[in-house]
C-alpha cells in the first residue's frame, strides 16, 4: 500500500494511543484544542486540531455521507483540501463513487484496521488515506504494522553452489538498518531479481573484529535487494530512511528501516547456486566476514563456502520495472 497514510482520533487525549501513533507510522493525530503541545511533547507528529498543523474548515472538511447529495457536496471540495469522509452505515458504494469522481485527497474514517484495509483498496485505487476513530493502542499498531507492508513471508529453498569465483575491484554496498537482527536473519540479494540468495546479518562473533548486528554486507552496487509489499531495489538506491525487507530461515519478513548506506570499492568475488535447474547468482566482497545462510539458519563464510555446499535461496519469474513485478519476456544473465 505505498503512498497511503494514517491519521489517528485520539480523542479525548490518550497518551497511549498518541505514543502508538508515533511508534507506528501514523502522519497526524487529532485532538482537541489545547492538547497539540501535550502531542509535540511526546514525539514528531502533525496535530488535527482549531490550534493544530491541519485545522478543520481549512485545510481538511468533513463530511457524513447519507445521500447522493452528501457525495457530491464532498466532491466539491476544493481539490487541494483534505475530504474526510463517513458513511453512515459503513457501506462501500458511496467511498467507490467519491473516489471515481474526486482526483484525490480522500480519507475515509474507520475504527479498525480490517475497515481501513477495504477502504485503501476500493476500485484498486483506495482513498488516499484512513482516521482511525475510537481506537486502543493495539489497534493503531496493527494499522501501523499493515500499512508499512512488512509482514511477508518467502518460500525459501536450498541451493547448491555450483562455482565461486573470484573477480577482482569493484563498489559494494553495506546496509546499516535501525535494527538490530537476529542470528539467521539477513537480506534477499541477487544479480536477478529471478534468483536471490540470503545474505547473513554482521552479528557474527570473530576473533577478528566486533559483531555489527544491524549490519549487511549485501553485494556489489547493481544486485537486486528484496524490499516491501513484493518490490525490489537496487542496492545503489539504497539510503537513510528507506524500507528493506528482512528475511529470517524461515522466509519471515519483516519490515527494517535503513539507516545508513555505505558504498566502497573492495575486493569481489560471484557467488552461483542453483536449485531444481534455476540458478542464483550473486556479486559479494571477497572477505571471510561475508556470509551467506545455510538451510540450518547457520551463517557461512564465503571463503570457506565450496561446490556442493547448500544454501539458502529464494526463486521466482524475472522481469521487474522500477523494482515493481510485471510480466513480460525477459532474460538475464
Amino acid at each position: 500500500m505505498a503512498g497511503k497514510f494514517f491519521w489517528v482520533d485520539a480523542r479525548p487525549f490518550r497518551k497511549e494511543v498518541v505514543t502508538a501513533s508515533i511508534e507506528s507510522g501514523a502522519a497526524a493525530v487529532a485532538v482537541d484544542e489545547g492538547r497539540t503541545q501535550d502531542v509535540k511533547a511526546l514525539g514528531l507528529i502533525q496535530t488535527i486540531a482549531p490550534d493544530g498543523d491541519l485545522k478543520p474548515g481549512e485545510q481538511f472538511f468533513e463530511f457524513e455521507i447519507k445521500s447522493r447529495e452528501d457525495e457530491e457536496a464532498a466532491v466539491r471540495v476544493p481539490a487541494g483540501a483534505w475530504c474526510v469522509v463517513r458513511c453512515a452505515d459503513w457501506k462501500i458504494i458511496p467511498l467507490e463513487n467519491l473516489v471515481a469522481a474526486r482526483p484525490g485527497r480522500i480519507v475515509a474514517a474507520v475504527k479498525n484496521a480490517q475497515e481501513a484495509r477495504l477502504a485503501l483498496e476500493i476500485l484498486e485505487r483506495g482513498v488516499d488515506g484512513v482516521l482511525l476513530e475510537a481506537p486502543d493502542a493495539a489497534e493503531v499498531k496493527k494499522l501501523g504494522a499493515m500499512l508499512q507492508g512488512g509482514a511477508e513471508n518467502l518460500e525459501l529453498v536450498p541451493a547448491k553452489i555450483t562455482s565461486i569465483k573470484p573477480l577482482g575491484m569493484g563498489d559494494r554496498v553495506c546496509v546499516d538498518t535501525t535494527s538490530i537482527l537476529k542470528p539467521g536473519q539477513g537480506l534477499l540479494v541477487g544479480d536477478s531479481s529471478a534468483g536471490m540468495l540470503l545474505v547473513h546479518a554482521e552479528n557474527v562473533e570473530t576473533p577478528y573484529c566486533d559483531p555489527r548486528p544491524f549490519r549487511v554486507n549485501a553485494g556489489a552496487v547493481h544486485a537486486y535487494v528484496r524490499v516491501p509489499e513484493g518490490k525490489t531495489k537496487y542496492l545503489s538506491d539504497l539510503a537513510g530512511g528507506g524500507r528493506v525487507l528482512v528475511i529470517d530461515p524461515q522466509g519471515n519478513g519483516e519490515l527494517a528501516f535503513v539507516g545508513r548506506s555505505k558504498t566502497e570499492r573492495r575486493p569481489l568475488l560471484i557467488v552461483e547456486a542453483e536449485h531444481s535447474g534455476r540458478k542464483a547468482t550473486l556479486v559479494l566482497q571477497n572477505a571471510e566476514t561475508i556470509r551467506l545462510t545455510k538451510p540450518d539458519g547457520s551463517p557461512a563464510s564465503v571463503v570457506t563456502l565450496a561446490p556442493g555446499d547448500e544454501v539458502l535461496a529464494y526463486f521466482e519469474e524475472a522481469g521487474r520495472h522500477f523494482g515493481q513485478k510485471v510480466q513480460e519476456t525477459i532474460k538475464e544473465k
